[in-house]
């Protein structure tokens, strides 16, 4: 008898054991079974097809097919990916494309994914770099839609270079940086300052600074390229870039209140991109009245931006202070079919600052163009901009930034440029903005 107990018990414990494990297992496949189904070397991984905005394949599943051009499929390389890139949509999207459902499993086929994205001038940022390293994006900064997305280095996915672990070109070509890179932001981050002071400091209105080409703080010194001039407002101080002036306000904001507008300017989090994470900014307080903490507040101490979040902040200044969460995904079907497979998702969106706030920065940076960076090279589009040269030591070039909006109504579209060792930021970003922005507005 107490062995028959003995087995009893024993037997209802691998049952409990047994049951325990297959809930376990349900319960994982609800949550993972289209990531299983879309993962590398499965049966079903290569399926559905990608498509941009003017439906020109990037990428079809079943065929291994890309684009026909060799310049997009080098400019979509980043986003539509292959085994290497873990931020591709090809990666992310698996379980769309692969059309996978609970009850259906992979029954009904595929799905095919069109972007928000036109190839075309994708093709055009990538032409623009000419061969640099860097990030061009453009996006709507009403509803979110991309439009533009480059990241480079890059190469032909059909025919990768030979040599691409050791030629220093491809440094970096698996890291799509404009999700996954962080930079020092330089002069772009004046914006920042500049929130701080409107908001903060009571006797904005009256300030101004006399530039004589550096500013003394204790035995160290904050620089400025060239004399900028006498008695410069703020409005003045923002247009010619001036080093000493920012370093002036940053000391009298103090290194908490830079990190809070930091913050409310979504530069220090992680955003989710239709499910890619962006790499998280960073902001290391320097004590009062130290030379560092002027540095900061110019953007050239240990400040670190990524170029998604900074996107969205420049959009959040032409939106009113609502900053739109980039989004690349136009719509999903049944795979060959108009049928929708998905329904549409709700642009995502957070607060930065006041709208009165961002007016007064919309104000200032529209006065940045029409007198400092040239109004003519735009054309009649009513520019809002602010260029950044981010000193990076060891000898290199300073990467180029040249970042902001178009405030229009008829062409709402924010975009960030940045040219790692670049040098001049209004040069060398800019001028890659001046080309393609006429395009843009043109699709």
């Amino acid at each position: 008898m107490k062995r028959l107990k003995r087995r009893t018990a024993i037997t209802m414990i691998l049952a409990a054991a047994l049951a325990a494990g297959v809930l376990y297992f349900c319960v994982q496949l609800i949550r993972n079974g289209s990531d299983w189904v879309g993962f590398f070397g499965t049966a079903f991984y290569e399926s559905g097809t990608i498509y941009d905005s003017k439906g020109t394949q990037l990428y079809n599943g079943e065929t291994g097919d890309y684009a026909a051009d060799s310049t997009v499929r080098r400019s979509t390389l980043h986003l539509v990916g292959n085994r290497s890139f873990g931020t591709s949509l090809r990666t992310v999207l698996s379980g769309r494309l692969t059309g996978y459902n609970f009850i259906t499993g992979t029954a009904l086929g595929g799905h095919d994914v069109t972007l928000t994205l036109d190839a075309s001038l994708n093709a055009a940022a990538l032409n623009a770099l000419n061969g640099r390293k860097g990030v061009v994006a453009i996006y709507d900064y009403t509803n979110g839609d991309v439009k533009c997305l480059v990241s480079s280095p890059t190469f032909d996915p059909l025919y990768p270079p030979e040599d691409i672990e050791t030629n220093k070109n491809y440094d970096g070509v698996y890291l799509n940086r404009f999700f996954s890179g962080t930079y020092p932001p330089g002069s772009v981050f004046k914006i920042v300052t500049t929130a701080a002071a409107i908001e903060k400091l009571r006797n904005l209105e009256s300030f101004t600074y006399s530039c004589t080409g550096s500013l003394q703080i204790g035995d160290d010194v904050v620089t400025c390229p060239y004399v900028h001039g006498s008695n410069m407002d703020i409005n003045q101080s923002l247009a010619c870039s001036c080093n000493g002036a920012y370093a002036t306000l940053a000391l009298e904001l103090g290194a908490d209140t830079l990190e809070d507008y930091m913050k409310q300017a979504g530069l220090l989090e992680s955003h989710n991109v239709n499910g890619i994470n962006t790499a998280s900014g960073s902001f290391e307080k320097q004590p009062a009245g130290s030379l560092y903490l002027g540095w900061s507040g110019v953007g050239q101490d240990r400040d670190l931006v990524n170029p998604c979040s900074m996107l969205s902040f420049m959009g959040g200044i032409a939106n009113r202070g609502v900053a739109v969460v980039p989004n690349l995904l136009a719509k999903e079907t049944i795979a060959g079919s108009p049928i929708p497979a998905a329904l549409p998702g709700g642009k995502e969106s957070y607060n930065i600052y006041s709208a009165e706030t961002c007016q007064r920065l919309k104000e200032m940076m529209r006065n940045n163009v029409t007198s400092q960076y040239g109004q003519a090279q735009f054309g009649e589009l009513p520019v809002c901009a602010k260029s950044g040269t981010a000193e990076v030591g060891n000898g290199n070039q300073p990467h180029a930034w040249f970042a902001g909006f178009i405030d229009d109504a008829a062409h709402p579209l924010a975009f960030v440029v940045m040219v790692e060792n670049g040098g001049f930021g209004a040069d060398v970003a800019g001028g890659i903005a001046v080309k393609l922005l006429p395009l843009a507005v043109a699709e």
